[in-house]
């Protein structure tokens, strides 16, 4: 394996038009900031990149939703996105903005650079205009009436109503969101990064070169790659974002996809022109193959950081590649998916007002429960148990009884370690070994049991206490009680070390505790870290117990926000117009077998479905890849389906019907299956 001389972190730029959450956290920040400080520990040369999203067309929506500038929107989300993050340790390097002077030049000096080197492609295409905004509309703002159910409020891009995937040209009585007149289609050119350019070096790049990575990046990696790319539009027609550097072609921004991850690189130049002393040349960071690249992200942004983003690095010519991608899943929020339109989120600004000093307890718990390998969940009972049951009572508990003890029978000081049994020396050598085993965790990503790994020496502290009784042994032997002490202090002082990526401020307590200044990695595992005579400071408890009553209104406060959700936001569609028993039986409803499921490319909201309709068989698109993370778990399934159709082309591809789904209170969609399996093809009538 390759040997680096400093590693660049990157974590996905949190969208600066909401407050950030668990989710959040979990999936990306807690993982990055553990891996930094874990390779601060050892003496590397490590920055952790970070920054706030702050382009496109939700914060515009946003805006004028408020009637506010975009620059109000997220230079308040910013603010309080930045802070949450300082509240929970989040340890940046730097934490900047694309709004900042510096990104503005840096993204549209990397759009220059591969406009000069003919690396774009030029496109024009009709697209819809407002000719009393006097701008063209971006998709969300073109609202009219949905050609499949009739929903007069379907948006440019989707209808909420029936969940199909459209396009503005498909709605009918098409208006302006933003004025309300009636648009006009206009020709508009753009800029488009040509993706079937790079596919076989992606291919070779990823597919065999980077086997090692974690199996849902690498697989949906291979997935876009076996559908083949295409060309991405890198500009649009908006008026919030970074001004395309072209002349003459005034109204045109970034594409907010292009420009973000160009916000790594600038913040890193921002940071480096601050700091040169202490960080040198951005150029080192960016451009040395001795430099190791890591993003931290989401599932949902594998394809920009793995497909889009190195193809633009490639393109450029001068950067280095990401070594690796370590994607997580997503969180989930007492069995339900987090919901920031619903406000069912755990946010963590409100969280430390419930739960004041205890940043570590939700570290400790969104690492336990880290979606590393699938969606997980946070629940408020798991996370008062962990606190109790493990925090306190294990670690915690540990701790304070090896720091009273010693304040009782030796006046705060470390005894003499004298003759050891076979028991100590075990304890001792299980604390030696802990280095060893939490680094190869680390080293391949897996934070979840590297701390169950930093856990256990706690589990065994404590046992060894609880099995040597130290407070019994003291009556007839003061030596063997120090000699009892002395080694549970030794375990102490590496459960500072051990904890400190992943609990930073209970670690920084406890070396108060033990009078230590700042450990290294490297002093994990020794077991003469407290010399005999040491002084202690007065103990303190590490962790408190969460009594019930916290947890009940944490509940309560989820099941007030999910009623509000039902009863305000949820109302059945109003029936519609009778229609004719003739007019009915024209539908022809049949059920098939799923045969295969997959997302369509450059399309998020769009699920293609390959279906058994028993004459023959037929390919149909529906919007409803959100609420169907992982579709290759329909194959097999049987649908209900509308076959008579017209065909129409989605996204180059042609959609033979409707598959059937219905609207749940929350807004999500769920496909109308059979409770048993059917004939393919059988009618419903």
């Amino acid at each position: 394996m390759k040997t680096f001389k400093r590693t660049t972190i990157t974590s996905a730029l949190p969208y600066a038009n909401g407050p950030v959450h668990i989710g959040h956290l979990a999936g990306v920040y807690i993982p990055a900031d553990i891996y930094a400080r874990y390779l601060r520990l050892r003496g590397e040369e490590v920055v952790y990149i970070g920054g706030s999203d702050e382009h496109g067309v939700p914060i515009t929506i946003k805006a004028r939703k408020e009637g506010l500038r975009p620059q109000d929107i997220v230079d308040r989300y910013h603010s309080i996105i930045k802070k949450s993050f300082e509240d929970f340790g989040i340890s940046f390097d730097v934490y900047s903005r694309t709004t900042s002077d510096t990104h503005k030049q840096v993204a549209s000096e990397f759009f220059r650079s591969l406009y000069e080197k003919g690396k774009f492609v030029e496109k024009t295409s009709e697209q819809y205009y407002d000719a009393e905004a006097g701008q063209f509309l971006a998709d969300r703002y073109i609202t009219g009436t949905c050609p499949h159910c009739k929903n007069e409020a379907a948006y440019g891009d989707q209808c909420e109503q029936c969940g199909t995937s459209l396009s503005p040209t498909e709605l009918l009585n098409p208006k302006s969101a933003i004025s309300g007149s009636v648009p006009v289609m206009r020709e508009t050119k753009h800029w488009y990064l040509p993706l079937d350019q790079y596919q076989d070096f992606l291919s070779d790049w990823i597919l065999q070169g980077h086997k090692e990575w974690k199996p849902n990046v690498y697989g949906q990696c291979k997935s876009w790659l076996d559908m083949g790319l295409q060309p991405r539009a890198v500009s649009r027609d908006l008026d919030w974002g970074i001004p395309v550097p072209v002349a003459g072609v005034e109204g045109k921004v970034l594409y907010v996809w292009f420009d973000a991850p160009i916000g790594y690189i600038s913040n890193t130049q921002e940071m480096c022109a601050a700091q040169p002393e202490k960080y040198g040349n951005w150029e080192r960071w960016w451009k040395d193959p001795e430099t190791r690249l890591l993003h931290f992200i989401g599932k949902d942004n594998i394809v920009f950081h793995c497909i889009v983003f190195p193809s633009m690095l490639r393109a450029e010519g001068t950067y280095i590649l990401p070594e690796n991608v370590p994607a997580n899943e997503f969180l989930n929020l007492e069995g339900d998916k987090i919901s920031t339109s619903r406000n069912w989120a755990v946010w963590l600004h409100e969280y430390l007002e419930d739960f004041p000093g205890q940043q570590d307890v939700l570290r400790y718990v969104l690492t336990a429960n880290a979606p590393e390998t699938k969606d997980n969940d946070f629940t408020w009972k798991d996370f008062q148990a962990r606190n109790n049951n493990e925090l306190v009572a294990i670690y915690g508990n540990f701790v304070n009884r090896a720091l009273v003890l010693t304040q009782k029978y030796f006046d705060g000081c470390v005894p003499a370690l004298g003759a050891l049994d076979d028991y100590d020396r075990q304890v001792l050598a299980d604390c030696a070994s802990i280095k060893e085993k939490v680094e190869t965790l680390l080293d391949s990503f897996h934070f979840r049991d590297a701390q169950k790994e930093a856990m256990n020496l706690a589990r065994i502290g404590n046992k060894y206490l609880a099995d040597t009784e130290p407070w019994k042994v003291v009556k007839n032997d003061l030596k063997r009680t120090g000699s009892i002490l002395n080694v549970s202090l030794q375990l102490a002082a590496n459960l500072a070390i051990v904890f400190e990526p992943f609990l930073p401020f209970s670690s920084e307590k406890l070396r108060r505790m033990l009078h230590l200044n700042a450990l290294v990695w490297r002093d994990l595992g020794r077991t003469d870290l407290l010399p005999e005579g040491h002084r202690l400071a007065a103990p303190e408890l590490l962790f408190e117990k969460i009594e019930d009553n916290r947890i009940e209104a944490q509940v309560k406060k989820l099941q007030e926000t999910k009623h509000a959700n039902e009863s305000s936001e949820y109302r059945p569609q109003p029936q519609k117009a009778d229609v004719s028993f003739e007019d009915f039986t024209r539908l022809d409803i049949r059920v098939g077998t799923v045969l295969d499921c997959r997302k369509v490319p450059k399309a998020d909201k769009l699920l293609e479905f390959r279906i058994d309709d028993g004459m023959g068989g037929r390919t149909i698109l529906s919007g409803i890849a959100a609420y169907y993370p992982k579709p290759e778990e329909l194959i097999g399934t049987q649908v209900c389906f509308v076959a008579n159709f017209p065909p129409r082309k989605l996204r180059g591809i042609d959609s033979e019907g409707m598959i059937l789904s219905a609207e749940n209170p929350d807004g999500s969609l769920t496909l109308i299956q059979p409770k048993k399996e059917l004939s393919n093809g059988a009618a419903i009538v």
